[in-house]
């Protein structure tokens, strides 16, 4: 998922595979009513849109669509959101596509939304289900590593989580981030029996992330082979597959199979989700995480046109 204003560089060799998709986005409008999508402004240019989010912008106005721009910053401190959202024309399908919210700030702007006419297409409790892990884990719970989670951030809540998943090691993180980049200090626990040791890696996490999001959530460590595979999903349809944002040179393979996974995605009942899956050591695929479409990175081998054809109506 996107954070706050994160840049990327670079060029990298396109690798993506679309499903169902019409090969012009452009005709595919002409017989339908358009999406609008929402991008977030330009922070020093206002009334352009925020670079990470500008071929997106202008891949949605070739295809004939409607483009606004909101004040991300005002959305995410939850302060004047009605001017944040004052350029905004009415619409009956609006798609975000930006940076991170919270949950609690993504319901604000829905409602910031729906005042001037507008209606999201994901709901506030279908962003949050798709934001936070609790709000996935147990339906996809065949097919990802098995959790545990608190809905506090203190030693009593966290032992008893950690007692909950028993032994061996395990990966933690909140209800929507990961500090992974932090291994060995903040995400990996050894051993869960060793109680000081893993409740040493929360607080370390709990310094670095600032603030937690919702609670602890403890997940058994499954080894893993391959890069992860970012998977795109629009009303429980798999539309496209590409290589996860943080590993983009490892392209998806061939062999991979996502019939086992699209009854559990469907069930979900989402309008618009990521699901990121990798390979475990005995070959078979887990899904590693699920995201709220809106706010996840799109790959670099994932043409902006792409992805706003994938969000057509079909």
């Amino acid at each position: 998922m996107l954070p706050p204003r994160r840049r990327e560089t670079g060029s990298h060799t396109r690798e993506t595979r679309t499903i169902g998709a019409s090969d012009d986005a452009g005709e595919r409008c002409d017989r339908i009513k358009p999406v609008m999508l929402v991008i977030p402004a330009d922070v020093l240019r206002p009334r352009r849109p925020d670079d990470h989010f500008a071929a997106e912008a202008a891949a949605a106005r070739d295809a004939g669509l409607d483009v606004a721009l909101v004040d991300h910053d005002a959305l995410a401190r939850g302060a004047d959101v009605g001017r944040a959202v004052g350029r905004v024309p009415p619409g009956d399908d609006v798609v975000y596509r930006g940076w991170m919210l919270t949950s609690r700030r993504y319901a604000g702007f829905a409602d910031a939304l729906s005042s001037r006419g507008a209606t999201l297409r994901t709901s506030a409790a279908q962003y949050r289900r798709a934001h936070e892990l609790p709000g996935w884990c147990t339906a996809l719970a065949s097919a990802t590593p098995a959790s545990t989670w608190t809905s506090g951030h203190e030693r009593v809540d966290f032992d008893r989580a950690r007692r909950a998943l028993g032994s061996g090691p395990a990966v933690l993180r909140d209800y929507t981030k990961s500090m992974k980049h932090y291994w060995h200090e903040a995400a990996f626990v050894p051993e869960l029996e060793d109680a000081d040791a893993a409740w040493e890696v929360a607080c370390r996490f709990r310094e670095l992330r600032e603030e937690v999001d919702g609670g602890f959530v403890l997940r058994r460590f499954e080894p893993f082979t391959s890069g992860e595979v970012r998977t795109w999903w629009i009303r429980g349809t798999c539309r496209l597959i590409a290589a996860h944002p943080d590993t983009p040179h490892d392209a998806p393979p061939d062999d991979l199979d996502l019939t086992p996974f699209a009854p559990l995605v469907a069930g979900l009942g989402l309008p618009f989700v990521t699901v990121d899956l990798a390979r475990r050591t005995d070959g078979a695929w887990r899904i590693i995480e699920v995201g709220d479409g809106q706010v996840s990175d799109r790959p670099p081998s994932i043409e902006p046109d792409e992805l706003v054809a994938a969000l057509l109506p079909d």
